[in-house]
């Protein structure tokens, strides 16, 4: 069971037009620096994913995908010290090489593997799972007024009942949800300002109006992270739930799982969006059991691979009860995937096969591929 190669394949899939934002707005998401570049200057499906093939020695395969703007340098530096492992000796809980970005997709591709060779899914290497299906949302970056009641009536329509949007302090985030109470009364909203509503008596001057609305199941991420206090002080201020998103690829952020620890200590949210690999995912998700607070998987917008990893963490996820962002499908224009995730809003339904469930379908991978690189032996 040696690991006896990779195939790299580096690909870049757009978005289907008009699924981002308005055309009258340009407002990059990648909250990452890209090279010299400042965060927020690029916009995510801009940016190269990578997918790993693996094969073992026996015949097996495990398939793994990256994080958006991988380092190939680090890439090939963790290939050289997995090739020739027998996968049985290492353990998954940690692996033989230091946590990174480019992490969490190796992960993926050793788990898959690994559960392949016992004949499990690998919700079962999570302990098995505590539920079939998972609760998503839908999902829309930031929008002009009168393109929100047409935009909810869509998503409700197909069967979703919570819509995430980004937002900044230029959107009039009560206008939009006054609108999605008007035409889908049912549609609860997520808020993510990613940090950028900056000051917290803006946060205040928003959240008093969005409590009066009544739909919005919660704010995530308002205020800057480092603010813990003024997160605190606004779950006193206000009924609209504040949740803290940690992310554990955002490494260069500082991001890592005691964030949740200290968030608990300041009493200062009242749930999670959690990211992160299928060993940490599990720990993140303890903590939240523990604490009795709810979380959902988040996500970078990714392909179908990494989006049925999250479908596993999340169906073993005791707290993960609010609608993950497993949306990819609904904005890019293909999860490269021979058969979808079955996707029947507002839910998605656990994968059945050994491994992570899903075959990655080759021939489109070649259709959007920009890069090749072939490690062996």
């Amino acid at each position: 069971m040696k690991i006896k190669a990779f195939t790299c394949y580096e690909v870049m899939v757009p978005t289907h037009p008009g699924m981002i934002q308005s055309k009258s707005i340009n407002k990059p998401l990648h909250k990452l620096p890209v090279g010299v570049a400042s965060g927020w200057s690029r916009q995510f499906d801009e940016l190269p994913k990578l997918l790993l093939k693996m094969e073992l020695e026996g015949g097996v395969i495990g398939w793994g995908e990256l994080y958006r703007d991988h380092n190939w340098k680090v890439v090939g530096g963790i290939i050289q010290q997995l090739l020739g492992k027998d996968i049985l000796s290492l353990s998954l809980q940690k692996l033989p090489f230091a946590f990174c970005r480019e992490y969490d997709g190796f992960e993926c591709a050793i788990w898959d593997a690994y559960a392949k060779v016992h004949n499990l899914r690998v919700v079962d290497l999570l302990g098995g799972p505590v539920k079939e299906k998972v609760l998503v949302g839908a999902w829309s970056s930031h929008r002009e007024l009168e393109e929100i009641a047409p935009l909810a009536a869509k998503f409700a329509n197909q069967g979703y009942n919570c819509l995430k949007f980004k937002a900044d302090l230029d959107d009039d985030v009560a206008a939009w949800c006054n609108e999605i109470k008007r035409i889908a009364p049912q549609m609860q909203v997520i808020l993510d300002p990613n940090e950028r509503w900056l000051h917290p008596g803006e946060v205040r001057k928003r959240a008093a109006a969005l409590a009066e609305v009544g739909n919005v199941l919660c704010l995530e991420d308002p205020l800057p992270r480092w603010m813990l206090n003024e997160y605190a002080l606004l779950r006193q201020y206000s009924s609209v739930p504040i949740v803290l998103h940690v992310s554990l690829p955002y490494i260069l952020h500082g991001q890592s799982i005691k964030d949740a620890i200290k968030a608990l200590n300041s009493r200062a949210v009242d749930g999670f969006n959690f990211n992160g690999g299928l060993a940490n995912f599990q720990r993140l998700d303890h903590i939240a059991v523990a604490a009795g607070l709810p979380c959902w998987h988040g996500s970078e917008i990714d392909l179908g691979i990494l989006e049925a990893m999250y479908v596993h963490s999340a169906a073993a996820a005791e707290s993960c009860i609010w609608p993950s962002d497993i949306f990819g499908r609904l904005i890019r224009e293909h999860d490269l995937l021979t058969n979808p995730l079955e996707l029947k809003p507002p839910f998605v339904q656990l994968p059945s096969g050994p491994g992570l469930g899903i075959i990655p379908d080759e021939e489109v991978i070649h259709h959007y591929l920009t890069q090749k690189k072939v490690f062996h032996l």
